[in-house]
């Protein structure tokens, strides 16, 4: 038995988010004979103060898991999403040993839209603060030209465009390197690895972009085992990606052989939970070079449980949710809308509307706090949903590895 994550390395994986403690069996029957390497633990720190849980507590969980699934293999835990170093102290003390670099906060989301005075002023300013080179990227990269792999070749040919990525991602990237170094003091010479995610940000990461990104991160001491960019397309949360599938597949090409030159490290696909129609595509041409995350998924199997043995309870959180989408949907990429659903449908049709169709899975989704962090919900939901799974945690892992395993499948090519 492996009682301690471990880290991967360049090896494909997967992340399983799990917001109840309850998924790892079922994770474990879907990850069997798919090659991949699995994260079993593996929570924002967002999504703990959601779900009222620690990082110890989240830790425990998988551990017991495996222990009574008598797993023998690698695993690793994911400290998902951090973004200030008193979460990354917290995480590396309960034995955290990927951290996932959440710098968001600190990106330009304007630069896009900025015209060449103001992206100069914006530059400047990043000087000032320190966030940035007072040389800047002109004098590094400026009529460079990088040979990528597969023949491929960029060139930061356009001033402009080169100062744009700097005003977008400066910041971003300085505030990165620092949690970086504090990751380094807090695991005290332990292995770890890191991975940073821009994805939850507006705009994509243009090609030229990320080779901005891997080129500065290198430049900085800082070695990644994932980057998660904001692909081209719409990832919204708990449903299929939107977007031109060709479009998609010529950037995400170029997308991996910057990986490879500027790494090599693995493309971070984080899926908002069922991205399976750019799963072949992401298969078929990254490699080894992959790592897909999952969060909210085995959360929403959950209520598939309890839509299916125990309608009227299901009924209640529907009603709940509902009530409080248009507050909870603020913090998350979703377009559904209350009226795309019907409120009070027939049993029949409860798990399909809310479970397998956008707008309900949405719906549900984005509400997982409010259901589980208990202030909301009277009588308090996240009791009776776990109480309902320990009973039923046979069809809790059924689900889970029928939908799940559908993941893995298509992650295989």
């Amino acid at each position: 038995m492996s009682a301690t994550p471990e880290v991967l390395g360049l090896k494909r994986s997967f992340g399983f988010g799990d917001r109840l403690g309850l998924a790892t069996p079922g994770h474990i029957d879907a990850l069997r004979g798919s090659g991949f390497a699995p994260i079993f633990a593996q929570q924002s720190i967002r999504e703990m103060t959601r779900t009222k849980r620690t990082p110890d507590e989240v830790m425990r969980a998988a551990v017991q898991a495996l222990a009574q699934e008598k797993w023998s293999g690698p695993w690793g835990a994911d400290a998902d999403h951090l973004q200030t170093p008193e979460d990354v102290v917290r995480t590396a003390k309960e034995g955290f040993t990927f951290f996932t670099i959440d710098p968001s906060a600190h990106v330009n989301k304007e630069a896009d839209a900025l015209s060449l005075d103001a992206l100069k002023a914006a530059q400047a300013q990043l000087v000032a603060r320190g966030d940035v080179s007072a040389t800047g990227a002109r004098d590094l990269y400026l009529g460079k030209s990088f040979d990528l792999p597969g023949g491929q070749s960029l060139k930061f040919d356009d001033e402009t465009a080169l100062l744009r990525a700097e005003v977008k991602y400066g910041a971003a990237l300085m505030h990165t390197a620092r949690l970086y170094g504090t990751i380094q003091g807090a695991c005290g010479g332990k292995p770890f690895e890191v991975e940073m995610s821009v994805d939850e940000t507006p705009s994509p990461t243009s090609p030229i972009e990320h080779l901005f990104i891997g080129l500065e991160l290198r430049r900085q001491g800082v070695k990644l085992v994932s980057l998660a960019p904001r692909f081209v397309g719409e990832f919204e949360k708990g449903i299929d990606f939107k977007g031109d599938l060709k479009l998609f597949e010529a950037h995400y090409r170029v997308h991996v052989a910057i990986a490879k030159h500027c790494g090599p490290y693995k493309l971070s696909v984080h899926s908002g939970s069922d991205k399976f129609t750019i799963y072949p595509i992401v298969a078929r041409l990254s490699g080894e070079l992959l790592h897909v995350k999952t969060a909210g998924t085995s959360y929403l199997e959950a209520l598939r449980v309890a839509a299916r043995v125990d309608k009227p309870f299901f009924r209640e959180l529907i009603g709940f949710c509902r009530g409080r989408y248009d507050t909870d949907k603020a913090t998350y990429h979703v377009s559904a809308k209350l009226s795309d659903v019907p409120a009070d449908p027939a049993d029949a049709d409860l798990e399909r509307l809310y479970l397998d169709l956008d707008s309900g899975r949405q719906i549900l989704h984005v509400t997982f706090g409010a259901v589980l962090g208990g202030e909301h919900g009277k009588p308090p939901y996240k009791g009776r949903l776990l109480d309902l799974l320990h009973k039923r945690a046979d069809l809790y892992r059924e689900v889970l590895a029928i939908h799940l395993g559908k993941h893995l499948k298509l992650l295989q090519g």
